[in-house]
């Protein structure tokens, strides 16, 4: 039903494991091309640069994609974001596109760049459009890679893609400006989101990825609780909702559940021990779907 690309590059482990987590295991042929997603709903996946997957979406060459929300505005492509997933290379969801020049460069803000300077980067278009809102000409030269070892032998100012801004510092530059903030998008081409059949697909396959995000870094606490201890554990719980709570049958303890981040877990299991919880369980999540 459903033909879907996929990022090539820095994105490409993240998706997969992504969608590996999705249970919708990516799986490739011997020599990695064609591969295959055993789901009904998914009849065929390419693997492909993400600077292409927007306008091959619009084009109708595939129904669903995924790229940087980057590159669907310097494509200009026509299409329908369905959504935000808020992952990337390092996992943390956000990149930037920066402009940067060299460290020993006396600039330290974007509208201090000379007129007519030499401008690197693999975005001419939103460069272009970003100099012209500033009222600074600039030359803009196509970056094919590499776009942070050409200043300053080749290049003055580069905009460039970054999630943390170290490989721009160890190559001797400095950040002087953001263009804009970019994450990770689902998108769909619009006469594909039009037919209800195809967009009903598109809508499952959105569910179960944004479930596999909202569960990443979450765990499921279990425990048992002692009826006059239970008040001071629930105090203690900083639940998604209201925690899960049953009696134990015959018993005057009572079964309890809740969601917590894992980071608060090593801090929180101490806590709830003293306060009397018993039986602690903590368990992963593979999703979470709201």
């Amino acid at each position: 039903m459903l033909n879907i690309a996929l990022p090539k590059g820095s994105l490409e482990e993240q998706t997969l494991s992504l969608f590996k987590a999705a249970d919708l295991d990516v799986k490739a042929t011997y020599r990695g091309y064609n591969p295959h997603i055993d789901d009904p709903r998914i009849d065929k996946v390419k693997i492909l640069r993400p600077q292409e997957i927007p306008k091959y979406v619009e084009e109708g060459y595939f129904d669903l994609g995924i790229s940087g929300y980057d590159w669907v505005l310097e494509s200009g492509a026509d299409l329908i974001e369905i959504a935000d997933l808020p992952y990337s290379k390092q996992g943390a969801g956000v990149v930037r596109i920066v402009v940067a020049v060299s460290i020993d460069s006396e600039i330290n803000d974007v509208r201090w760049i000379r007129p007519n300077s030499r401008v690197s980067t693999e975005f001419p278009n939103l460069t272009k459009e970003y100099f012209q809102k500033l009222g600074i000409p600039v030359r803009i030269f196509y970056s094919y890679g590499a776009t942070e070892a050409k200043v300053p032998e080749l290049m003055d100012v580069i905009v460039d893609l970054t999630e943390t801004g170290e490989t721009l510092r160890r190559n001797g530059l400095k950040i002087i400006g953001t263009i804009l903030e970019s994450s990770t998008r689902l998108i769909a081409n619009k006469k594909s989101w039009n037919n209800p059949e195809k967009k009903k697909a598109m809508e499952e396959i959105k569910i179960l990825l944004l479930g596999v995000i909202a569960a990443r870094d979450k765990v499921l606490l279990s425990m048992n609780v002692p009826k006059e201890k239970l008040d001071a554990v629930v105090g203690l719980l900083p639940a998604m909702k209201n925690p899960t709570i049953s009696q134990l049958y015959g018993s005057t303890y009572y079964a309890v559940e809740t969601v917590v981040d894992k980071k608060d877990v090593n801090t929180l299991l101490p806590q709830l021990k003293d306060e009397g919880a018993e039986d602690i369980l903590e368990m992963n999540i593979t999703k979470i779907v709201e």
